[in-house]
C-alpha cells in the first residue's frame, strides 16, 4: 500500500512572519489529515528555521534543490551533507524551473539525485512536458528521456527510495490543470515504464502529481489509481488550502 504524499513547494516565497502564520495554521489542522504523509520544502534560508517549529510535528521537512558535490568552491550551492544537518527528508530535484530557466539537463539532474540518494535523502525527482511537447504529442518521450537519465545511471531499483512527480510544465503557476484523466494517463505511463524493469519498484513507488492542485480539485484527482499525492506550490502556501489537500487523501 503507497502511503499518500503531499508535499508543499513554497519556491521564492515567504518572510519570517509568513511562515511562522502558515507553519502554525498547519499544525493546529494536522488532526483532520489522516492518511497523507505532509512535507514542506521552504526556501533554503528558512530550513533551520522551518526545522525547528516542525520539531515535535510529523511533518517532514524537504529542499527546493542541492549541489551534487559534497563541498568545494560552488558559490551560492549547498550539499546533500548541509541539507541533513537540519533534519532534511526529502529534496526536490528537476522541477522544470530549474530545468526553463535554469538551463539543469538531465544528465546533472541525474547526477544530483545519485548525491541525495547515496546520502539518505529521497529525491522527489520532477518530470513534465512543455505545453508545444504536449500539442506535439510527445509528452511519453519527454518524461521517458528524464526517467532514462536515472534509469540508465542506476537502474529503475534507484527508484525505490524515490518520489517521483509529473508535473506538466503548461499547468504550473498557470491555473490550468490536467484533467485526472490526462494526469492518470501519464502517471500510468510512468509506473508502466518502470515496471518493465523492475515491477516491485514500480508497484511501491509514490508518483505525484504537480500542476495548480487545489483543496477544490485534489480529491477527484487523488483518487486516481496511480496518483499517490500531490507536489503543490502557490496552494502550499495556505494553511487551509494545503491542509484540504492533505485530506483529500483520507479515505
Amino acid at each position: 500500500m503507497r502511503k499518500p504524499l503531499v508535499a508543499g513547494n513554497w519556491k521564492m516565497n515567504g518572510s519570517l512572519d509568513s511562515i511562522n502564520t502558515l507553519l502554525g495554521g498547519i499544525k493546529e489542522g494536522l488532526g483532520n489529515v489522516s492518511e497523507a504523509e505532509l512535507a514542506v520544502c521552504p526556501p533554503a534560508i528558512y530550513i533551520q528555521h522551518v526545522a525547528s517549529s516542525l520539531k515535535g510535528t510529523n511533518v517532514a521537512l524537504g529542499a527546493q534543490d542541492v549541489n551534487d558535490k559534497p563541498a568545494g568552491a560552488h558559490t551560492g550551492e549547498h550539499s546533500v551533507s548541509m541539507l541533513k544537518d537540519f533534519g532534511c527528508k526529502y529534496v526536490i530535484l528537476g522541477h522544470s524551473e530549474r530545468r526553463t530557466l535554469y538551463g539543469e539537463t538531465d544528465d546533472f539532474t541525474a547526477r544530483k539525485f545519485i548525491a541525495a540518494r547515496e546520502a539518505g535523502l529521497v529525491p522527489i525527482l520532477c518530470v513534465g512536458e512543455l505545453l508545444e511537447e504536449r500539442e506535439q504529442g510527445i509528452t511519453e518521450q519527454v518524461v521517458a528521456r528524464q526517467l532514462d537519465a536515472i534509469i540508465d545511471l542506476e537502474g529503475a531499483g534507484a527508484l525505490g527510495a524515490a518520489v517521483v512527480a509529473y508535473e506538466p510544465v503548461w499547468a504550473i503557476g498557470t491555473g490550468k490543470t490536467a484533467t485526472p484523466d490526462q494526469a492518470q494517463e501519464v502517471h500510468a505511463f510512468i509506473r508502466g515504464m518502470v515496471a518493465k524493469e523492475d515491477a516491485e519498484v514500480a508497484a511501491g513507488l509514490r508518483i505525484l502529481y504537480g500542476g495548480s492542485v487545489k483543496g477544490s480539485n485534489a480529491a477527484e484527482l487523488f483518487q486516481m489509481t496511480d496518483i499517490d499525492g500531490g507536489l503543490i506550490g502557490g496552494a502550499s502556501l495556505d494553511a487551509t488550502e494545503f491542509l484540504a489537500i492533505g485530506q483529500a487523501c483520507n479515505s
